[in-house]
């Protein structure tokens, strides 16, 4: 580091390789762009070995001012300087490494002392050389500024940190001139024109180039005149707004300008103005002052209008706000219709693809029959024709005639079966047709006398409904009835049961079952008193349980209504009777 001293008696430090760049600079530099890359490791680098980058040259020997020749071996073989950094080659020739490194970087490189071939992995530092040139006394390089001073040339990065014949740059960042070092405190006090100084006004301290435009632009305590020529030829900045506003020779607007004055004039004037127009300023205040009372009437009436219009506002606001409440409410719920409508949609377009299907096989197998009937009608015209030939013919004829009336109930035996498999199919289509997927069972019962008396007579005690669903994936079930009755309510009540039953989808849903079942007898009449009953399954009963059969035990009312109100009210129309199960699916998932 150097040092110096400020203006103001501090000392700056300054560091040598920022203050000494051509300490640094060879007689000829090699541009960095075109200077061959370094072929040592990091470990020979200048920076390693502790020597100050500013005290090296960039290029070749060292060029300093020896005090006794340098001997033969401490020269290079190649810049023909003192060795900076020597390098030693295989044949005993010692190199700067600046110039070592040039040499390796042409082709087929060789020693210029001998023309020996030349390896980079055979080229060693010679440390022994490089202590000894280290100790070799040079004279100062600020010898020609007048330094007499001798030292060895490894103490010449501590001797130029303090050597006073040194040049350094100014200490300030923008001052652009070099000095000594012994000329600095000099350098600052009194020729840098960025040294420190204080404004003899205000005493604020700043570079000696801003002091002026300091003075003419911002200076608190810097004099300055009236603007308006008066009496006072001199004032500080600072009082310069204040003063503007006593000022005898300042041009004013009378105060009373907003009531309308329109008088401008001198301060020195506006005292008499306003004591001779006294009277005119008080006629002013009283018209403006008529004038806003006026306003403020006007505005009250206007009030008291709008006030009157706000209980009514507030009505019709709490109308709209209750509409609003509403249609968000009728909205919310026709989404809630439309997801499940879109759900139905869904499932009902999938069974009518399975319909579809089971109307082709069922068009399929009429058409068979079709067929069977009129093969069976041609026999047995066939038939006829050999018995009647048959009675004046041979036994031949009997034979024929044995085989066609095997023929003849063999076709019978298949049109039986496929009327038997037209009936199944004719069944499922219909409990497809009528199959709901809503949690929903309405069920029609026709010829209610007819099947009442069958029930009586122990023929047919109890009759099933088709089955309805929760949905598409959801359980599968049905309604059980009683017409006379079943248990405590044989021969008094219409019994009337829920069933579980065994499902294609089962092993995706929860159970036991555990939705609630209401049972229901619609009234066909005006009134529409339907007869319900409601119940929560127990989840403990073998009938809520998963089905290991086709279906579970029935459960549900005994005793659902007596026979005599049944037959009495408008329960029955038409020889017909309703019945309505609905299942609770709002808190059922699709599984």
């Amino acid at each position: 580091m150097s040092a110096g001293r400020s203006a103001d008696g501090r000392e700056v430090q300054i560091p040598l390789q920022q203050v000494a760049p051509s300490l640094a600079t060879p007689l000829s530099v090699v541009p960095p762009s075109h200077r061959p890359a370094n072929p040592w490791p990091p470990s020979d680098s200048a920076a390693s070995q502790g020597v100050p980058a500013g005290f090296l040259p960039l290029h070749g020997g060292f060029r300093d001012h020896f005090v006794e020749t340098p001997e033969g071996k401490y020269c290079c073989e190649a810049c023909r300087l003192v060795l900076c950094q020597p390098r030693q080659t295989e044949c005993g020739h010692r190199f700067c490494q600046s110039c070592i490194s040039d040499i390796l970087s042409r082709p087929n490189p060789v020693c210029p002392a001998d023309n020996e071939r030349l390896f980079k992995d055979k080229i060693f530092r010679d440390i022994c050389c490089q202590r000894e040139i280290m100790a070799l006394k040079v004279y100062c390089r600020s010898e020609a500024n007048g330094c007499q001073e001798q030292m060895s040339l490894q103490q010449i990065p501590d001797h130029l940190n303090v050597c006073p014949f040194f040049e350094v740059p100014c200490p300030l960042g923008k001052c652009k001139e070099r000095m000594m070092r012994k000329e600095i405190p000099d350098h600052l006090s009194w020729k840098c024109k960025h040294r420190e100084t204080s404004c003899e006004f205000c005493l604020t301290k700043m570079p000696l180039t801003d002091l002026q435009k300091h003075k003419e632009t911002v200076c608190p305590a810097f004099p300055v005149s009236c603007p308006n020529h008066c009496s006072f030829s001199s004032l500080p900045r600072s009082e310069l707004s204040s003063h503007q506003h006593d000022c005898p020779k300042a041009q004013v607007s009378c105060q009373f300008h907003r009531y309308g004055c329109t008088f401008k004039g001198l301060n020195q004037d506006m005292r008499q103005h306003e004591s001779t127009f006294a009277a005119e300023h008080l006629r002013m205040m009283a018209n403006r002052n008529s004038s806003l009372e006026n306003k403020v009437e006007d505005v009250k009436g206007e009030l008291l209008e709008r006030y009157k219009l706000l209980p009514g506002l507030s009505g019709r606001l709490s109308e709209l706000e209750n509409q609003n409440d509403e249609l968000r409410e009728k909205n919310r719920q026709m989404e809630q219709k439309l997801a499940t409508m879109q759900k139905l949609m869904s499932s009902h377009s999938e069974k009518l693809l399975e319909v579809e299907l089971e109307l082709r096989s069922l068009r399929l197998l009429r058409d068979e029959v079709e067929t069977l009937r009129g093969t069976l009608e041609n026999v047995r015209t066939r038939l006829n024709a050999l018995e009647q030939g048959g009675r004046s013919g041979t036994g031949s004829t009997t034979h024929t005639l044995a085989s066609l009336e095997t023929q003849l109930n063999r076709h019978d035996d298949m049109l039986s079966v496929h009327d038997i498999r037209l009936a199944d199919m004719d069944l499922r289509f219909q409990v497809l047709e009528t199959a709901s997927y809503n949690g929903t069972l309405i069920w029609k019962i026709r010829d209610y006398k007819r099947r009442k008396q069958e029930a009586v007579a122990a023929k047919t005690l109890s009759l099933y409904s088709q089955p309805f669903y929760t949905g598409y994936f959801g359980y599968k079930m049905c309604a059980r009835v009683y017409l006379n009755g079943d248990g405590m309510g044989k021969g008094t009540h219409l019994s009337l049961f829920f069933v579980v039953m065994r499902g294609e989808y089962d092993a995706l849903l929860p159970w036991p079952f555990k939705q609630k079942v209401t049972l229901m007898l619609m009234d066909q009449g005006p009134s529409r008193k339907h007869l319900a009953d409601a119940f929560k399954p127990d989840p403990n009963s073998s009938s809520f349980r998963r089905p290991a059969a086709e279906m579970n035990i029935a459960s549900g009312c005994p005793l659902f209504v007596s026979q005599s109100v049944l037959e009495t009210g408008s329960y029955i129309k038409d020889d017909t009777i309703f019945i309505k199960v609905t299942v609770d699916t709002s808190d059922l998932l699709d599984p």
